[in-house]
């Protein structure tokens, strides 16, 4: 009995245990889609680069710069303009133009965001930009404006960094396969091996702190705002337009306390924008007929200046040859003004010092003037085209600094006077040669006879 009684239990707790209903197992959860900026890091870094510039460029102390050193050189007064609301209005244009490339490529960064405030950035950035209305209060203080820019400032470098540890990264690995490929020794292989996973840590590593594995919502927003917040210190610095109480608070109280730049001409700038803010400031930086640029000479001039600076400082270094290398540069209207300016010199010995010298103060006067805005042509040239590899302007170089707005009869004349006196003194140090190598000459020819004798 005590065994049948055993059994009925058993047979009992296994019947029970089919009755109880067990819970299926668990299905497992599909991973939400993360919409992570991944490989366009590196070019959203350019543009927080571009935007840390643009900021830069718009401080209290390179505001003052402008008006008191940029617009003041003599070379801009002299072949550029000597009207002082003309050149702080080429100077807005040229950071609005800025800011608009910038704030173009923006726009197809938001398109990519869930949130559609964002995906509005273009139509709102161009009402903010011609009407002033900021809904989503996108522009940021003065203060938050320095911590965003600091914290951009760290991802863009983190992001450089992890653009070089990915192409060390890639060499590596083409490294071991041809290391495999050539069956190399076995202790090469699991070095570099070794080196490989080391580096693969270093690249995961900085794709978690750098701009790579950041949301496209995250990384528009700060773009947007400080697009924005751009936007209203070139407004505010300039004097354009008139922003909210509020507006004008979040921005630094002393960048528009610059009366020069409440000119009559800024404001009535201002006030015209019936084809819209940026396309009014586009229209500013089309050179008139009678610039340089407009004849496409800027930056051949800017060269050719920086060649016959050169030879200034070394005459007696140039040769036949370099000389008629720099006439071939010269074009048919510097051409003719030389000739003009030569006619009746070519028989005259070019042996006074005094005139020499005189000479040599005059070209040294006009280089002074002249030769900052060439080398600063090339800056700007050189720096527009390193831009194309998502580099940044290193200096705060603008147009009007250039020869680019510069007039090209008064430019001409400047390089022609230049040549004219470079002529002189190359032919005062050929004879000064000359008649030091004949009196040594006359000299060793005496020894000589003196000797014989």
């Amino acid at each position: 009995m005590a065994f049948e009684t055993l059994l009925i239990k058993v047979k009992t707790a296994i019947s029970s245990s089919f009755d109880v209903v067990r819970p299926s197992a668990p299905k497992p959860k599909l991973l939400k889609k993360t919409n992570n900026v991944g490989v366009l890091a590196f070019e959203i870094a350019g543009l927080m680069s571009k935007l840390l510039h643009l900021w830069q460029a718009l401080s209290d102390k390179n505001m003052v710069r402008l008006r008191n050193e940029s617009i003041s050189l003599e070379g801009v007064q002299k072949i550029v303009s000597d009207d002082e609301a003309f050149l702080l209005g080429l100077a807005c244009a040229e950071l609005a133009e800025n800011l608009r490339l910038v704030a173009k490529s923006v726009s197809r960064i938001t398109k990519k965001c869930d949130d559609p405030n964002l995906q509005r950035f273009e139509p709102l950035f161009d009402e903010f930009a011609n009407w002033g209305p900021d809904p989503h209060g996108w522009v940021l203080s003065l203060k938050e404006m320095e911590a965003r820019m600091k914290k951009m400032d760290r991802y863009v470098t983190v992001t450089a960094t992890l653009y070089r540890e990915m192409d060390e990264l890639s060499v590596m690995e083409s490294g071991l396969s041809k290391s495999l490929k050539c069956k190399e020794k076995e202790s090469t292989i699991c070095d570099l091996q070794q080196k490989l996973f080391w580096q693969r840590q270093e690249v995961k590593y900085l794709k978690e702190r750098s701009l790579w594995n950041r949301s496209f919502d995250a990384v528009a927003s700060m773009l947007a705002r400080s697009t924005f917040t751009v936007l209203a210190r070139i407004k505010h610095v300039f004097g354009i337009g008139q922003f909210p109480l509020s507006l004008t608070r979040s921005l630094s109280a002393s960048a528009a306390v610059h009366p020069l730049m409440k000119s009559s001409k800024l404001e009535e700038k201002s006030k015209d924008l019936g084809d819209g803010f940026f396309e009014t400031n586009s229209k500013l930086l089309n050179p008139p007929a009678t610039t340089l640029s407009a004849a496409a000479l800027a930056l051949h001039y800017a060269n050719l200046i920086i060649v016959i600076e050169k030879m200034i400082k070394s005459p007696q270094l140039v040769g036949v040859d370099a000389r008629d290398d720099l006439y071939a540069m010269l074009p048919c209207s510097i051409r003719s003004l030389l000739r003009a300016r030569l006619k009746g010199s070519a028989g005259i010995s070019a042996s006074d010092p005094v005139l020499a010298g005189e000479w040599r103060e005059a070209l040294g006067r006009i280089l002074a003037w002249l030769s900052p805005l060439a080398h600063n042509m090339i800056k700007w040239q050189s720096e527009r085209s390193f831009e194309q590899q998502n580099l940044v302007p290193k200096t705060n170089v603008l147009l009007l600094q250039t020869l680019f707005f510069a007039n090209k009869e008064k430019t001409e004349a400047a390089i022609a006077e230049l040549l004219v006196g470079l002529n002189y003194i190359w032919r005062f140090e050929r004879e000064m040669t000359a008649k030091a190598l004949f009196e040594s000459a006359n000299f060793n020819g005496i020894l000589n006879v003196k000797k014989s004798s």
